[in-house]
């Protein structure tokens, strides 16, 4: 039994004290559960921070761990590989309830019975409500609170979780919450959608089961470190079939291209808050676990697949940009957009480069803020002028500064341009990808280099005409009136859009600790590049090989001291 349990707590805290939140929202009201539901995930990100300065200062990776049974053991890893994914998915969900206080108040009252439009607080009024009409609302933002928290949790222990049947537990875990949230507070046909989200995701989880259990049956057990271990003991013939399954499984989670059907109407109809959390943080988690369940368990099956997960990774990149261009509607062009950048991230997994496989990674990073900032701003559009169509807006730059100026820092973060975090996290990936194709002297890996910068020109166009869209040119008589959303709305977008900036001027917050595994993952596999001399990264430190079978455990041989 481990002494020290920060990720414990991180884990398991926002999941009991979700029923409670629910509790406070019906009987205190919105500001109440709002700051209640922060404080739960703020406390929890704290507890993620204290492992995660270890890490930084050194420490290969921190583990905690407790015996599960038949099932090998349930443990909690804190890596250079779930840093990155479990700090993002976090400071996402603690911002994100505070931006939920007023759009989900505006959502719920556009939702009760008999309430008429004039009723709706979209443009900042004060509302007088009857006792049935504040008890309605009061329910159901305890009811969204605790949802959220379950989300939040499901998400964050995907990534920490060590053993092959708690990853899936943790995997269908964030699908449940999610699902109720979109069929509870979305847009349109919301309940037909959920639905859809429901049986295309769900399948592909049970897809990935499948090969997972393969996996366990073969190596003897289903902990991580003991599927890699034994990893040659699973039979060629059945390889295949087990990588087939995972890439399938995970990448209808990517959303990516030909398994995408689902995500474009569940990102559009969601709630808007809940949609900054499916985009940014939750479909990447499906690149998590190609690297982990994957790329690192299976290592030696790496190179003779990665061509077409490079393909692949293109072949979303061109076909969610192209699509996002062609949309009216804000939220389905972000949507859209959530896939193509998906497609960077398959990109940059299939380069049989370190340098590309580390710009993959942070690239989750950059899109989880780029994009939770466009989503914010979506929802700032609707909450002020009650449409999301852009062909009904234009000018609002000058009635709505703040949000114009923030939404641009979040587009450059999506385009990749300096200073932001964008810029390095496409660079380290096109990289990894040009370095490929230049030491294998590979014309077809070169084309691949050059239709993918392509696709950069691709994103710059959806996201810059999507935001003359908006914020320039004239301005609609209807939107006179049009001011600047609350601080709840601003200064949580504006949270975003300084990390975002942060990170674009000192990545090594990131960029280390992911480079430096991600080099210990294939220090024995000379198929797969690593990171060239004078490329300015962090190189490892002598002995720094983070393998699984090297992690070091909180308990009996750390003494329970981080």
């Amino acid at each position: 039994m481990a002494e020290s349990f920060f990720l414990l707590a991180a884990t398991f805290i926002p999941l009991l004290l979700a029923p409670v939140a629910y509790f406070v929202g019906k009987k205190s009201g919105a500001g109440t559960v709002t700051w209640f539901s922060f404080g739960v995930l703020a406390v929890s990100t704290g507890l993620l921070a204290l492992p995660a300065l270890a890490l930084q200062g050194g420490m290969s990776a921190y583990v905690e761990s407790y015996q599960w049974s038949q099932f090998g053991n349930f443990g909690l890893r804190l890596d250079g590989l779930s840093l990155p994914f479990a700090m993002i998915i976090y400071i996402l969900c603690t911002v994100l309830a505070i931006y939920s206080k007023p759009y989900m108040i505006h959502k719920i009252m556009e939702d009760m019975p008999g309430a008429s439009r004039h009723e709706n607080p979209g443009h900042g009024g004060q509302v007088t409500l009857t006792a049935d009409q504040q008890s309605y609302v009061n329910h159901h933002m305890g009811l969204y609170f605790a949802l959220y928290l379950a989300f939040s949790m499901g998400m964050f222990g995907t990534v920490l979780a060590t053993n092959v049947i708690e990853f899936y537990v943790f995997f269908e875990l964030m699908l449940v919450p999610s699902f109720f949230l979109v069929a509870f507070y979305g847009y349109g046909a919301r309940r037909r959608i959920a639905l859809m989200f429901f049986f295309w995701t769900h399948v592909g989880a049970v897809v990935l089961l499948l090969s997972l259990l393969t996996m366990g049956f073969f190596a003897g057990g289903f902990d991580f470190d003991t599927i890699r271990a034994n990893a040659h003991l699973i039979p060629q013939e059945w390889l295949a079939l087990i990588i087939f399954g995972l890439v399938a499984g995970l990448g209808v989670k990517l959303a990516a291209f030909l398994l995408h059907i689902w995500l474009p109407y569940a990102h559009a109809e969601a709630p808007t808050p809940v949609s900054a959390l499916l985009s940014p943080a939750m479909i990447g988690i499906g690149a998590y676990g190609l690297l982990r369940l994957w790329l690192e368990l299976l290592t030696g099956s790496y190179e003779q697949y990665s061509l077409y997960i490079n393909m692949w990774g293109l072949a979303t990149i061109i076909y969610g940009g192209a699509m996002a261009l062609m949309q009216d509607d804000i939220k389905k062009v972000l949507a859209y957009s959530s896939i193509s950048q998906m497609g960077y991230i398959l990109f940059g997994l299939g380069s049989e480069s370190v340098l590309g496989i580390t710009g993959a990674t942070m690239l989750y990073v950059t899109h989880g803020l780029g994009k939770a900032v466009l989503f914010m701003m979506a929802g700032s559009i609707i909450l002020q002028t009650g449409t999301r169509s852009m062909s009904k807006l234009g000018g609002l730059a000058g009635k709505m500064p703040y949000t114009a100026v923030i939404a641009m820092i979040g587009a450059l973060t999506i385009m990749g341009v300096p200073p932001t975090s964008g810029f390095m996290a496409e660079w380290t990936m096109f990289n990894g990808v040009l370095q490929t194709a230049a030491n294998d002297g590979d014309w077809f890996r070169s084309a691949m280099f050059g239709f993918g910068i392509m696709g950069t020109i691709l994103t710059s166009a959806y996201i810059l005409w999507m935001i003359k869209r908006i914020f320039f040119g004239k301005i609609p008589e209807e939107m006179a009136h049009v001011k600047e959303a609350s601080p709840y709305v601003t200064a949580t977008m504006a949270a975003f859009a300084a990390l975002s900036l942060i990170i674009g001027v000192y990545p090594d917050l990131f960029l280390a600790p992911v480079s430096d595994y991600v080099q210990g993952m294939f220090a024995d596999y000379p198929g797969v590049l690593p990171i060239p001399e004078g490329s300015g990264l962090i190189e490892p430190a002598e002995g720094s090989s983070v393998g699984l079978e090297e992690g070091l455990s909180v308990g009996a041989e750390a003494g329970g001291n981080h």
